[in-house]
């Protein structure tokens, strides 16, 4: 049995969109991070660096969001979640997949900071240029790779839910605001979003 460890009103909430569009069956573990539930040795076996979410599926163990979309996608091909290996299409999913952790994620953090960091040295360029590519991407639509929902618009679209949506770090744009209501039309993330609601 899939195990996904999770709190409330935490990153979480792209995994349970994951697993919610999985139609896997999964056990939901609530990890009380309020209380330090995700420090204890035993959590820190699944995932070293004490953060949810984090899953397991029999022996396999791993942390972090874009990770287990991967994971999920590729373990269980039948989720239709991801394009196959030799599929061309390949790429650009990863490319976008990874994208919210390594370019979505540290431009918030630099929009909520103000920190000034120069674009030759942040590996994200800027805060900027992150949601201007975004929005070139989303224009074409209606999902990252086209007609095809991915694992990828489950990151993309979770770090913009978080971003526009919910705390209004990032101004919208009509792209964003297109994307964000196709997503939120999906039955996946409104039980996603209940459950991550606590």
């Amino acid at each position: 049995m899939i195990k996904l460890y999770w709190s409330p009103r935490s990153r979480s909430f792209t995994t349970l969109w994951l697993m919610e569009e999985s139609g896997l069956p999964y056990e939901r573990v609530l990890t009380d991070i309020s209380t330090g539930a995700q420090k204890t040795p035993d959590f820190l076996k699944i995932n070293p660096m004490g953060k949810v979410p984090a899953l397991t599926d029999g022996d396999a163990a791993l942390g972090e969001a874009a990770a287990i979309c991967a994971y999920i996608a590729d373990r269980y091909p039948e989720t239709k979640l991801a394009p196959g290996v030799t599929d061309p299409r390949r790429a650009r999913y990863l490319q976008w997949l990874f994208f919210s952790p390594g370019c979505i994620e540290p431009a918030i953090i630099q929009i909520f900071t103000k920190i000034e960091i120069p674009t030759s040295t942040a590996a994200w360029g800027s805060a900027t240029q992150v949601f201007d590519v975004l929005e070139a991407a989303l224009e074409k639509g209606p999902w990252i790779l086209g007609e095809e929902f991915s694992a990828a618009d489950i990151a993309v679209g979770s770090g913009l839910n978080f971003a526009v949506r919910l705390f209004k770090m990032v101004p919208s744009r009509p792209a964003f605001d297109a994307y964000l209501a196709r997503c939120i039309a999906r039955p996946a993330f409104q039980r996603a979003e209940k459950i991550a609601a606590g």
